[in-house]
């Protein structure tokens, strides 16, 4: 789950999920989706927005950096101290589709933001998986 990358350490994440990677899409870029599994949001998946996710521990900035619909979702994720990069990758299987998350970019002098990230994106994750056992 945790890598280093010369000066800085990333969280990878990747699980194989029963669905197809259009409804994962669909949960990864829909703003009321995103919520429900997420945060708050104002995100739409177009090239360079940028936009925000909040919730009641604090609020992230971000600005999407690249899109290949059902394959690839791409943004910057950050605030005044950290300027991380989230990528998302869909791969279809047999069984599904495997959902990688990397998010890259974290400096050694900022383990609060870190360790953050890895206790958080497995229940982010969770929560996503729950979210797409319920809709259609």
């Amino acid at each position: 789950m945790a890598e280093s990358q010369g000066e800085t350490l990333n969280v990878t994440i990747e699980r194989e999920i029963p669905f197809p990677a259009e409804k994962i899409w669909r949960a990864l870029t829909q703003p009321h989706l995103l919520e429900e599994w997420l945060m708050k949001n104002d995100f739409k998946p177009a090239i360079d927005h940028r936009f925000s996710f909040s919730a009641e521990w604090g609020a992230v900035e971000g600005q999407v950096l690249e899109i290949e619909p059902h394959r690839k979702l791409s943004y910057t994720w950050g605030d005044h101290n950290l300027k991380s990069t989230v990528t998302w990758t869909l791969t279809p299987t047999d069984k599904g589709t495997l959902l990688r998350m990397e998010q890259t970019g974290f400096r050694p002098d900022q383990p609060r933001y870190y360790q953050g990230a890895q206790a958080g994106w497995p229940k982010f994750l969770a929560a996503l998986e729950e979210l797409l056992a319920r809709i259609d």
